[in-house]
Formats: C-alpha cells, sequence, structure tokens
C-alpha cells in the first residue's frame, strides 16, 4: 500500500472536516483552532485517491496552551478505517506528532490514542443535553448582565438585588453548539443558584439557535452536580497521551 501524507493549507482538508464534524455529532473541544491558524493539515493518500485528513498543533497559541506536535484531529473515509494503523502511523511521522489528545466519543482517534501512546490521563468531561429540567428559584430572578456589576458573564442571578451567579455561553465551536460556562459567587455556593441558571442559560442558548453544551474539570464535583442537576449530562472525555518513543513501528 503506497501511503502519502502532505502538508495542506487548512482549507483543503474543509470538506472533510465537515464529513467528520458530521460523523462525530457533538461539541468539538478546540474546534476553533484551525481557523486561528494555531494547526497544521495534512492530506493522508492512498496511492493518487485521498484516504482523509490529520491535524496537529502548530506552536503559534500566543499563550502557549497548545505547544506544536499534538494531534488534534485525524478522519479517515469509510473504506480506509481498516487501514487506520498504517496510515495514522505514517501522518505521525510525517507530522513528527509527540502527543495525541481526543476526546472519547470521537472513535477512530480514541483508538489511534490507545494503541499509539501512553501515559494518558482524562482531565476533561464533556457534556450534552440530556433532559429538560424543571428547576424553580423563588427567590432568585434571571436577567441580561450589566457590565456596572463588574461580572464576566452575559447573564445574571440577583437576589435582592445582589449578583450571587453569573454566566453565559460562547459559540466558537463546531455549529450548531453552544458552550455554556458559569459561576457563582463564593458565599451563595451550595443553594441551587447554579443549576438554576444553567437551566437558563440553556433555553436561551436555543433560542439564540444553538445546541448547549459544556464542560468542566474532572474534579470539580460541585460544577459537574449543577450541570446534571440542569439536565447536562456527560457524553465523553478529553484524553491525552505521549506518543511511545517506538511510534516508527506500528502496533
Amino acid at each position: 500500500m503506497q501511503i502519502e501524507v502532505t502538508e495542506v493549507g487548512v482549507e483543503e482538508i474543509h470538506p472533510l472536516r465537515e464529513l467528520h464534524r458530521q460523523a462525530m455529532n457533538c461539541q468539538i473541544i478546540h474546534d476553533s483552532l484551525h481557523r486561528r491558524g494555531f494547526t497544521q493539515s495534512y492530506l493522508v493518500r492512498v496511492g493518487a485517491r485521498v484516504a482523509g485528513y490529520g491535524a496537529i498543533t502548530s506552536g503559534e497559541d500566543r499563550h502557549r496552551v497548545f505547544p506544536r506536535g499534538i494531534v488534534k484531529e485525524f478522519y479517515l473515509l469509510p473504506e480506509y478505517r481498516g487501514d487506520a494503523v498504517p496510515l495514522f502511523g505514517e501522518f505521525v511521522r510525517t507530522s513528527h506528532a509527540t502527543r495525541i489528545c481526543a476526546q472519547s466519543n470521537d472513535p477512530l482517534l480514541s483508538l489511534m490514542l490507545y494503541d499509539f501512546a501512553e501515559g494518558i490521563t482524562s482531565d476533561v468531561i464533556i457534556f450534552h443535553d440530556f433532559l429538560t429540567s424543571h428547576l424553580t428559584l423563588p427567590d432568585g430572578v434571571f436577567l441580561p448582565g450589566v457590565p456596572a456589576n463588574g461580572k464576566d458573564g452575559e447573564w445574571v442571578i440577583e437576589v435582592s438585588g445582589e449578583v450571587v451567579a453569573w454566566g453565559g455561553f460562547t459559540t466558537h465551536y463546531n455549529p450548531p453548539y453552544g458552550d455554556i460556562y458559569m459561576a457563582t459567587a463564593e458565599p451563595h455556593r451550595r443553594r441551587g443558584y447554579a443549576s438554576f441558571l444553567i437551566q437558563q442559560l440553556k433555553r436561551v442558548c436555543y433560542e439564540a439557535g444553538r445546541r448547549p453544551a459544556a464542560r468542566c474539570n474532572a474534579g470539580n464535583l460541585g460544577s459537574r452536580k449543577a450541570l446534571e442537576n440542569a439536565g447536562l449530562f456527560p457524553c465523553g472525555r478529553l484524553l491525552e497521551g505521549a506518543i511511545r518513543d517506538a511510534r516508527i513501528e506500528t502496533p
């Protein structure tokens, strides 16, 4: 089998990325890295035919959150998935990738992670909207955020005129997903404000034509409970591991 992996511009993998997005059918963490210029793209060919693509971080992230060489995406057309291991191995060799970061709900890249990587960790939980909650908050009011409140949020919960929680949703992920974020002032935690806020943020997210999603650190039990109380349930994990030194040899 003649395998060729070639670095290309991100626009050349766009049609394949759309197929990947459709197949994932969920929020793709770090989806915006591509259009922000923080990835390097590679076409994978078998003979003269396109078989798929891969993408690694370029190291151009000015905040240095994503050093160069992390595999972020790997997608193959159905007829080539039976040869995923040698195709991924050639992609790794050509791109000089050193790590793999995969969502557990991405079947292909997760398989490559377990075949090629070691020291795998899982620090982030990914949530999707699973059910509609019916929480009430008799002493609280859900309002648009006001800059004078000094809170970093599009919406707030006020109790007796005091802002006790704030949040919103970002839309820089793959459409149609909106990523919900929130925070509660420390003196007001564990009173149900966060869950009620998330419930209301889900509503305005849908009204804006977005599907609510969220993520949180795996160790943040308070945030996880608040998300689940509001009907957002785990749908995956963000997994990361270092590519083994013996990566030149296929597993």
